[in-house]
């Protein structure tokens, strides 16, 4: 009986592995762009499958505007990201009426990876050769958004290929919890630094001018003050460690927080794409943070040397002042200061935190004339 029944299961044939769909949502907004979208749809799935046969690509069109003009390009992303966490879609494009600019430069499109959204002007492509230039646009986005860079490195294309087998991957079978992040953390470390670089971190005090200017009215105060240095001095390396991290860490959940960075997915389905983006999103505002941090600390070490005269500094410490003293004021001062950013970033609107945090990549199509 053992071997009939062994000999049955070899005459059995093996189960095909189920086929890898990642679905592409294409919201078109009314007019102009839905008459690209309906035409385009159907060729941009051929162009993805050719350059991605791996795996099958779902183009689902829909029309709608999203959000009610006017309106600014974060307001239509942070719109598109929600409908694909809605749709359970992998990825989003969406066409619009409206004209993009990046950094104050018109363009034809531009892509956050972090997202998954990318953006496409109808009006930037021009009157002749539409539909050509639409291609070439949609799927240069949709490959910025992979990370594809059209180039011949088998890592870089073995990283796309298992972007897209993992957006399509039900997670109906993962852990949960901790160890689910875990996963997803380890599993993708190169793609989430990729993500984390695209949204360039150490730009992000530059650009809250609020929290920065909080930051340096905080540092020049602590500086001028005896009693600062007195607490310099007698913290010791171990209290003020704690006090840097806490200040940081404080910094960083006042950002994500107060901003609503965090997300939470609507379904199991896109837990891993929104466990990337959260991951990513954190990485970002704490390594911006740690910058602003790094920039405040030589600030303050510059001017308690030269603003900090050494009878003063003596005379307020009690004892001759030396190299360590100053690194010391220099740390509590960066530490103090960073607190007062995070006081500062608490003014920030939700606008300017997401477009300090989140930087779009343009395509690489023509940008408008």
């Amino acid at each position: 009986m053992t071997e009939q029944h062994a000999a049955s299961r070899q005459q059995q044939p093996e189960a095909e592995p189920s086929p890898v769909v990642v679905v592409l949502g294409l919201v078109a907004a009314p007019g102009a762009p839905a008459d690209v979208a309906a035409s385009l749809s159907g060729e941009l799935t051929q162009a993805l499958a050719a350059r991605h046969p791996d795996v099958t690509w779902d183009v689902r069109p829909v029309v709608d505007g999203l959000v009610q003009p006017p309106f600014d390009d974060d307001e239509l992303v942070d719109a598109a990201r929600r409908r694909l966490l809605t749709e359970d879609w992998d990825l989003v494009l969406c066409l619009t009426d409206v004209p993009l600019e990046v950094s104050r430069r018109p363009v034809v499109g531009h892509a956050s990876p972090v997202h998954g959204v990318a953006v496409l002007s109808v009006p930037a492509l021009g009157a002749v050769g539409r539909g050509r230039r639409a291609l070439e646009a949609a799927t240069g986005l949709v490959h910025t958004l992979l990370g594809d860079d059209d180039g011949d490195d088998p890592d870089d294309r073995a990283l796309v290929g298992r972007r897209l087998r993992e957006l399509a991957t039900d997670p109906s079978d993962t852990t949960e919890g901790v160890r689910f992040t875990a996963r997803v953390l380890t599993g993708n470390l190169r793609l989430l630094v990729g993500m984390v670089r695209a949204n360039r971190p150490w730009r992000l005090a530059a650009r809250l001018t609020r929290a920065l200017t909080a930051a340096i009215a905080a540092g020049v105060f602590a500086l001028i003050t005896p009693d600062i240095w007195r607490l310099a001095d007698n913290f010791g390396w171990l209290r003020l460690t704690v006090v840097a991290v806490g200040s940081v860490v404080a910094t960083a959940a006042t950002l994500v927080v107060g901003a609503e960075l965090w997300e939470r997915p609507h379904s199991r389905r896109v837990r891993k794409q929104v466990t990337l983006f959260n991951l990513a999103t954190g990485a970002t505002v704490l390594i911006g943070v740690l910058t602003l941090y790094a920039v405040l600390f030589l600030l303050a070490l510059a001017g308690s040397l030269l603003l900090v005269v050494p009878a003063l500094f003596t005379g307020g410490l009690g004892h001759a002042a030396g190299v360590s003293d100053y690194l010391e004021l220099a740390w509590l001062i960066s530490s103090l200061a960073t607190v007062g950013g995070a006081l500062g970033a608490g003014l920030e609107s939700d606008d300017a935190v997401r477009q300090a945090a989140y930087s779009y990549r343009p395509d690489r199509g023509p940008t408008a004339e």
